[in-house]
């Protein structure tokens, strides 16, 4: 990973600490893991580290809840492991119409005592990334993280990953000249200034409000490179961390984002 990020030019590291696609954990090297961590501090990167795909505290199965419990409790204790700032989380999905009122009940009782245990010893925080819609998702739109937000009391160890691909496929036009401006500009209406931790910085390649999570290279997707321009140039991105997950099969393709970013911010 560290190799990588030098071939990149990354700024910021984000990984997965298990089975991304899967509940399997790993319970690390402590040899490696000090490797890392001192690496990334030599190289003045942030860690942040993305919980399994599988993640649904709101899902009606009890099954489902207790195994993404516990993948973001094995990803919060990784992350004090590697010195990691946060974990992202995806926000879920109440998966039938049936169990909607309950959804936000369970991530209630599931998230708390993650988020009391990892304030109260000083571990990464947790980060709530909207979805990109469709299957009555939890929070996909900007305006959604407020119920999400009110469901767990406001903790203040909950912060917001946006996603940019994810808010144009539940609908924000953010191609549109002030469009993604307007669309940060509800996020922290809805969240404060404080909670957004981290940007995954992503074109698409499927139209507005699609509800198709499908990420292209920067500039070649729907979104369009000004969209990009707008988002770095927020007061609401000052000094929060960019990662980019665009489609690439070798480094140069990142490398590539990431130098437009940089250009596009700089």
């Amino acid at each position: 990973m560290l190799s990588y990020a030098d071939l990149t030019g990354a700024e910021v590291v984000q990984v997965f600490v298990s089975n991304p696609r899967g509940w399997a954990q790993s319970a690390g090297s402590p040899a490696q893991d000090e490797t890392f961590r001192a690496g990334c501090a030599a190289r003045g990167l942030p860690v942040y580290i993305h919980a399994p795909l599988l993640v649904n505290l709101g899902s009606p199965t009890d099954e489902t809840v207790t195994r993404s419990a516990g993948a973001l409790a094995h990803s919060l204790a990784r992350g004090t492991a590697i010195g990691a700032r946060a974990v992202v989380f995806h926000a879920g999905s109440a998966v039938g119409a049936a169990h909607a009122d309950l959804a936000m009940r369970r991530v209630r009782e599931a998230l708390l005592p993650l988020l009391d245990h990892t304030a109260e010893v000083g571990g990464p925080r947790l980060l709530v990334e909207p979805s990109a819609g469709g299957g009555l998702s939890l929070a996909a739109r900007v305006e959604q993280l407020g119920p999400y937000l009110d469901a767990v009391d406001g903790h203040q160890a909950l912060g917001v990953c946006f996603d940019t691909c994810h808010a144009w496929a539940a609908g924000h036009d953010v191609a549109e000249p002030g469009g993604m401006a307007a669309t940060l500009a509800a996020l922290v209406a809805t969240v404060g200034t404080s909670r957004l931790a981290l940007v995954h910085a992503n074109d698409s390649r499927d139209p507005c409000g699609s509800a198709r999570d499908r990420h292209e290279t920067i500039g070649k997707g729907t979104i369009g490179e000004a969209a990009f321009a707008e988002l770095l140039a927020h007061p609401a991105t000052a000094g929060v961390p960019v990662v980019v997950e665009t489609p690439s099969e070798k480094h140069e393709g990142h490398a590539t984002d990431i130098a437009t970013l940089r250009r596009l911010r700089d």
